[in-house]
């Protein structure tokens, strides 16, 4: 780490200040950090100030001349690591969306080269958040291969609440250290299913459960990082796709189980984060199912729907399997008496109303070996502890 160099872009927004103990923890895990800023967010922390924590020149303005033999916004992100935008503005991802380039910052992340990834950490109103004009921004970008790093949820500089918030300094660090980690998989297959399903009642009406898919979409992004070749097959979310992965989607248990079956050939890792549910309707009513005063109750039948796990971990040659229990209570005797009748030789064990929806969590890894209990952390720094779990249980290539 301590040759790596990325570029830290800042746009306008109170957020700002959160870039300052980004720029001080990047440089003390030994990444050289230099500062991009526009114009608005010299409105909110001032150049000084990242000079000093960066200890290097912070460059605001595209026509800086201060070195005549090169223009800053091509020679700053060539043998960058990365480009990482905290915070980004509704403004910034705009611009960046529609391909403009009218200030330093826009222009340097246009003319980055195809081997400097770009990241984003939006920060935004909630309000603006929402806007259907940013939702559609959000999906170009991820669509263009840019990783958009959150944004949180919780109280906001304006007196709102939401969506919206930058991620963490800490957070952040821990996406760009993940770029120079060891690529544990590297030429490794992985196949890893998320989210949640959908079981159809009627046209209008499903069972589910309240599976965000966040956990899911963290351990693909996390393998991806270690270098694997990632198939995500995934139930109905909101999240975006994880960069450098493809991705499936299906909404009912018997569409993923196609999925994986058709998928899993070739695969080396199997990875069933996915809530799957246990059940569907029997009967599926092809007109919606009216209200009947007469008779307030209803009854539904059930059927059991396949175990996509336990069905990959009986396969001739199958790979190596890793489940998960969310269960909510008597937490680590459940998992691993689903460990055993699974028969598989990892499982991952969290209580159900700390992970569902949740950006943090806190997990067991229960292997051959025994009991691995993890601190608490965000999604993303568990899914490369684990990741890094399963390279060192895996036979050598």
């Amino acid at each position: 780490m301590k040759q790596a160099r990325i570029v830290l872009g800042v746009s306008g927004g109170i957020a700002a200040y959160k870039s300052c103990e980004l720029v001080r923890l990047l440089v003390k895990a030994g990444i050289a950090v230099d500062v991009v800023m526009t114009e608005a967010a010299t409105r909110f922390v001032g150049p000084a100030t990242f000079q000093a924590l960066s200890g290097r020149p912070v460059w605001t303005d595209l026509w800086d001349a201060r070195d005549a033999k090169s223009m800053a916004h091509i020679e700053l992100t060539r043998g960058a690591m990365a480009v990482l935008v905290a915070p980004a503005s509704a403004d910034f991802m705009a611009k960046v969306a529609c391909g403009l380039a009218d200030d330093l910052l826009s222009t340097l992340v246009l003319a980055r080269r195809a081997d400097c990834p770009l990241l984003m950490a939006p920060a935004m109103n909630v309000e603006m958040w929402q806007q259907a004009s940013t939702r559609r921004n959000m999906r170009t970008l991820a669509g263009d291969g840019v990783r958009l790093l959150g944004p949180g949820s919780g109280d906001q500089a304006c007196g709102e609440t939401g969506d919206g918030r930058m991620l963490e300094a800490v957070e952040l660090l821990g996406h760009v250290q993940a770029l120079a980690a060891p690529k544990v998989l590297e030429g490794r297959r992985v196949l890893i299913t998320a989210g949640p399903t959908e079981e159809p009642i009627d046209p209008v009406r499903v069972i589910t459960n309240t599976s965000s898919g966040k956990m899911g979409y963290a351990v693909a992004q996390a393998a991806a990082d270690a270098g694997a070749t990632v198939c995500l097959v995934s139930g109905p979310t909101a999240l975006p796709t994880p960069a450098g992965v493809t991705r499936i989607d299906v909404k009912t248990a018997h569409q993923m189980f196609e999925a994986v079956k058709a998928q899993v050939a070739g695969a080396e890792v199997f990875i069933a984060v996915a809530a799957v549910a246990d059940y569907h309707v029997k009967q599926y009513s092809e007109k919606k199912l009216k209200k009947d005063e007469r008779h307030p109750g209803l009854t539904l039948e059930l059927a059991q729907n396949p175990d996509i796990l336990a069905w990959v971990a009986s396969q001739p040659g199958a790979p190596f399997c890793v489940g998960f229990a969310a269960e909510s209570h008597d937490l680590l005797q459940n998992a691993e008496a689903k460990r055993k009748r699974k028969g598989i030789p990892l499982l991952v064990a969290n209580q159900a109303q700390d992970a569902f929806g949740r950006d943090d969590n806190e997990i067991t890894l229960i292997d051959d070996t025994g009991r691995h209990a993890l601190p608490r952390g965000s999604k993303s720094s568990l899914a490369r502890l684990l990741i890094a779990h399963i390279a060192e249980l895996l036979p050598p290539t």
